[in-house]
């Protein structure tokens, strides 16, 4: 027997009702940020309000990967090869990144001049690389993870001096994709384009879905034990995130104390997404694992309708991205008597600040939000039906 087959033995023999409620929630606030795009509020600020709109977000890309990492593991009872699904699932992803999603964000045509390395095309390529990596024992991959989530910020006490060589040279655009992300400057191909804007960086993101990958372990054996285990994990990592934070003595390239014109409880929030630092993946997956044997025994309604966006994630989020922008159009044209051209510039990183007078009072953006799910759900239960009733193999890329 190979060590891959005696992990599959440790397989849940049902689904994990927590994993679908978790993606789902994530896709659900999600939403709230995309929304936040086209209504010109800025990412965060000092007001609370705007602060917190954006902040609640936050959970979403590091819980979304690191239960992709878990879903891997679960796959291998489905597939024979499951690296091989893998790497054809993490190309089919960049692919969409680049042309359909690239297309829905900003309702323009110019690929040329812009393009961008979002999270779709993060978990592409954490996917192309995770198809290696599952060769090896679980229990390997899921430490490979944590050391690469724990160990990253060492770079930033060289880069003053590392970072503006590594974003010069021949290999460059390797560094920016693989590190700086958004720090850096685009990847550009020359005067003509494309430019490439790599908002998600592939460290950590592959540590986060490598150690997904071995918290699949941890969700064997009797679930008293493993709701004991999972609690004093997230119990570890919380207060972890607050000794850290509260010290400045590792973790995030930008100490809470510095940031001016900012409460100093919304500062100690403030970490660093871009690339994402170990107190921004601290302060988001700390609490996830400490709420996730909640979240196995949540019922209701709304608890069911969440699962079933969790249930189709990915169709969700092809979906949300142009029903959100034709959205943006409509109150545009409500508002003003006429759509902006604003809303079809290089959204949502390339896009110049938002025309005076422009901004969406907060409580616009929670009700388009509120409006996009409701148009949302029908179709992704639709969706959740089709997949549960058919086995097609082109329904595992959607």
């Amino acid at each position: 027997m190979t060590r891959a087959q005696a992990d599959s033995l440790t397989l849940p023999s049902s689904r994990i009702a927590a994993i679908d409620v978790a993606r789902g929630a994530v896709m659900i606030l999600m939403a709230i940020d995309h929304v936040r795009v086209y209504s010109g509020v800025p990412a965060g600020g000092p007001p609370a309000a705007v602060f917190f709109t954006r902040w609640v977000t936050h959970f979403c890309a590091p819980v979304f990967l690191f239960l992709a990492g878990t879903s891997a593991f679960l796959y291998r009872r489905r597939y024979h090869d499951v690296g091989r699904f893998l790497l054809t699932r993490g190309l089919w992803l960049v692919f969409l990144e680049l042309t359909v999603l690239r297309l829905a964000w900003t309702f323009n045509f110019d690929f040329r001049g812009y393009e961008m390395a979002g999270v779709i095309w993060v978990i592409g390529w954490c996917m192309v690389l995770m198809a290696g990596l599952v060769q090896l024992p679980a229990r390997v991959v899921g430490w490979i993870g944590v050391v690469i989530i724990a160990t990253h910020n060492l770079l930033d006490f060289g880069m003053r001096t590392l970072g503006p060589k590594m974003a010069e040279g021949s290999l460059s655009w390797f560094w920016k994709i693989a590190y700086l992300a958004f720090a850096a400057e685009p990847i550009s191909a020359g005067p003509n384009g494309p430019n490439l804007i790599v908002l998600y960086s592939l460290v950590p993101w592959i540590g986060v879905m490598a150690a997904g990958y071995g918290f699949a372990l941890l969700l064997q054996g009797d679930l008293a034990v493993r709701d004991r285990r999972l609690t004093r994990l997230g119990l570890a990592l919380v207060t972890l995130f607050i000794v850290l934070r509260a010290t400045n003595a590792y973790g995030d390239p930008v100490p809470w104390t510095v940031m001016r014109g900012m409460p100093p409880a919304l500062a100690f929030l403030n970490t660093t997404k871009y690339p994402a630092s170990l107190l921004f993946l601290l302060m988001t997956l700390g609490p996830f694992i400490l709420l996730f044997p909640w979240l196995d025994r949540v019922r209701g309604a709304v608890a069911d309708a969440i699962a079933t966006i969790g249930r189709v994630p990915f169709f969700y989020y092809v979906l949300h991205i142009p029903l959100i922008h034709a959205l943006a159009l409509l109150v545009s044209l409500i508002r003003g008597g006429a759509v902006s051209p604003w809303l079809f510039a290089n959204h949502p990183m390339g896009n110049p600040p938002p025309p005076d007078g422009y901004r969406w009072p907060l409580w616009l953006l929670y009700l388009t939000w509120a409006l996009a799910l409701g148009i949302l759900y029908p179709a992704c239960r639709w969706f959740a039906g089709v997949k549960a009733r058919r086995s097609d193999k082109w329904l595992s890329y959607l």
